[in-house]
């Protein structure tokens, strides 16, 4: 255009020999399905929609896959140690065998699954090659730029090999700050929405937009007791800053955040992994550092994050020095980068979108008393606190205290991935439709890992049925979880490779019978309760019978509750068999009429006899239709 601006004809056609030429050097390549970022969320979309037998290629800006788990060198998982379902279990057991079994995992007391970053990259290079017939892997590559052209994604690369352009059918947002959303239009929130506009009553009562603070991780490692690993002073060192993150000559007699002051190896060990290394990760007037990138610039982001850099530079002096523990030194053997440390920062929030569905804490606490039944529309599962990080904030004090605010484990839905107004696009990560607040439990590893598979279940159906992903049955992508070995709900009871444990996941989303949510201690829980009788007051079967039913009160017999199916459906088994025939056939035992019947057993017959699973489509917002 600017040369057209001379009105030469000479410049004309020099300026459309040139666009030829560029043209030209773009390569160019289709797609079912692409995915932007390789991190948690982005490489478990990937691989779930290869092993569903749809084309799908994942770009990722660093040389790793795994994100957070591992370019950031957040390698101590939080949460769902006792719920290792889908492509996260797949992982913490391939992590186990390589480390030799699950109590080599348990070497930091943060977490019960702790390993070195380069292992889990490692480990996630493997399950992604495994799909390599239908996976394509594209490292070290960024997004020059997105559009869409009569229904299709057109999206143009840099890669190691050149310019390359990618027309895809459904695009999928696993970047670490939304920015794929953002450049397709879809309208998001950051910061703290006001209780108004979410209903949680310990939200501010005006928006802000203050985020979780961001770290910039350190795995250090243990050279040995004579080693003196000590770095040059970073510039802007204030040994005050870190002098309250344990006890030391330094720090205060009481710490105004009100926390306990921890022995510094007890900080040190917080993240201690295999092989001599611990992860710094301290959240006690540690490397937590605020920053809110999230509208920056690609430059300005790197200005903020060399600060952050330095800021963990600094807390690595500290422990050096103050703390003399010397022999402790940035890690030479993890992270391929000039100086170490990981590739990017650990960003704890992110832009949320608008999405079908939105997920609040309050939906999460009480999921079957909120207004809207998410519960039925369920993919994903977390059993970690509200775990929010401010105390960098130059305003912490006044912020909402959210330092693992007590929830029951929790759902997400469905809904929470797929944008309000633009059409073939799933954001997962940190970016979907949650509240600032429950961003706090929705953040962690385990549960990003499994809604980024759900994004490549719900995009591979989207593709074999040829739909917009926003009309695809929410059912369908439940099954598809199921069958991968997923958690729709946090039920405790049954391991995933119970015969029933498939039972109670489709008999809990449609909220016949429910799970029953506990706190103990940091152990967020919800439970089945396969093994109690069976009680009238626990049946809510009215939206799935077509008058309405009364079941009386108290404990009900087996007898009584198959004579019931049996009235309602007009027979309760077909091919000759008795009922303790059929029952046994259900895998069920000790059948007889008289005794009370318990809550698994009604959950068998019930899927058996009726399959309510499947009676309904379910809405975004999980009413029945």
């Amino acid at each position: 255009m600017q040369f057209m601006k001379f009105g030469t004809v000479k410049a004309a056609a020099l300026s459309l020999s040139l666009l030829a030429l560029v043209t030209s050097c773009v390569q160019t390549e289709e797609t079912d399905i692409l995915v932007v970022g390789a991190g948690a969320s982005g490489i478990s979309a990937g691989i779930q929609a290869a092993r569903m037998g749809v084309p799908v290629m994942v770009v990722e800006q660093t040389p790793w896959t795994g994100g957070m788990l591992t370019s950031a060198g957040v390698s101590c998982i939080d949460g769902n140690y006792r719920l290792r379902g889908g492509i996260f279990g797949e992982f913490a057991d391939s992590l186990a065998a390589r480390y030799g079994g699950w109590e080599q995992l348990k070497t930091g007391w943060v977490s019960n699954i702790n390993f070195e970053p380069s292992v889990g990259q490692e480990v996630l290079r493997n399950m992604a090659a495994g799909c390599e017939d239908k996976l394509d892997l594209m490292l070290e590559t960024s997004v020059r730029s997105i559009r869409k052209d009569e229904g299709r994604w057109i999206v143009d690369l840099d890669s190691p090999d050149g310019r390359r352009r990618i027309y895809a059918d459904i695009l999928i947002d696993a970047t670490e700050l939304g920015d794929v959303a953002k450049a397709c239009g879809v309208k998001y929130d950051v910061g703290m929405e006001a209780s108004s506009r979410t209903g949680e009553s310990i939200a501010p009562e005006v928006a802000n937009d203050v985020i979780q603070d961001l770290t910039y991780v350190a795995i250090l490692k243990d050279y040995g007791p004579d080693a003196d690993m000590t770095i040059d002073k970073p510039e802007g060192y204030d040994p005050q800053v870190f002098a309250n993150c344990c006890d030391n000559p330094l720090c205060a007699s009481e710490l105004e955040t009100g926390q306990a002051k921890w022995s510094p190896q007890m900080m040190i060990t917080y993240g201690r992994l295999p092989g001599g290394k611990y992860m710094i990760n301290w959240p006690i007037y540690g490397n937590d550092y605020y920053v809110n990138t999230i509208e920056m610039s690609s430059r300005e982001r790197e200005e903020a994050y060399a600060e952050a850099k330095n800021h963990t530079l600094c807390f690595l002096y500290f422990i050096q020095t103050e703390l003399g523990m010397k022999n402790l030194g940035i890690a030479d053997d993890e992270f391929p980068t000039p100086d170490g440390l990981p590739f990017y920062p650990y960003h704890r929030e992110s832009r949320r979108i608008h999405g079908k569905a939105r997920l609040t804490l309050d939906a999460a606490a009480s999921p079957y008393e909120y207004p809207q039944p998410y519960y039925r529309t369920a993919i994903a599962v977390g059993d970690y606190a509200v775990d929010h990080h401010h105390f960098r904030h130059p305003s912490w004090e006044e912020l909402p205290d959210l330092e693992f605010y007590p929830i029951p484990s929790f759902s997400v839905p469905m809904g929470v991935m797929i944008p309000e107004d633009v059409d073939n696009l799933i954001v997962t990560e940190k970016s979907v439709s949650v509240s600032n607040l429950i961003n706090g439990a929705t953040r962690l590893q385990p549960v990003v890992m499994q809604l980024g598979q759900a994004a490549g279940a719900l995009a591979a159906i989207a593709c074999d049925e040829g739909r917009d992903v926003s009309s695809v049955k929410v059912r369908k992508v439940q099954q598809a979880l199921l069958k991968s070995g997923c958690y729709l709900l946090p039920f405790l009871d049954l391991p995933k490779d119970h015969r029933h444990f498939k039972t109670i996941q489709r008999i809990g989303v449609t909220g016949i019978l429910r799970g029953e949510g506990r706190q103990e201690g940091w152990a967020n829980q919800t439970w089945f309760r396969c093994d109690d009788p069976l009680m009238a007051e626990d049946l809510y079967a009215d939206d799935y019978s077509p008058v309405p039913l009364d079941f009386g009160k108290g404990e009900l017999k087996v007898g009584d509750v198959l004579k019931l199916l049996q009235s309602l459906r007009g027979y309760l088994h077909a091919g000759g068999m008795t009922d303790a025939q059929w029952w046994e056939s259900l895998g069920l035992s000790d059948y007889d009429p008289a005794r009370v019947m318990t809550r698994l057993e009604a959950a068998v017959v019930i899927d058996a006899t009726f399959d309510p699973f499947w009676m309904y489509d379910v809405s975004h917002s999980g009413r029945l239709r």
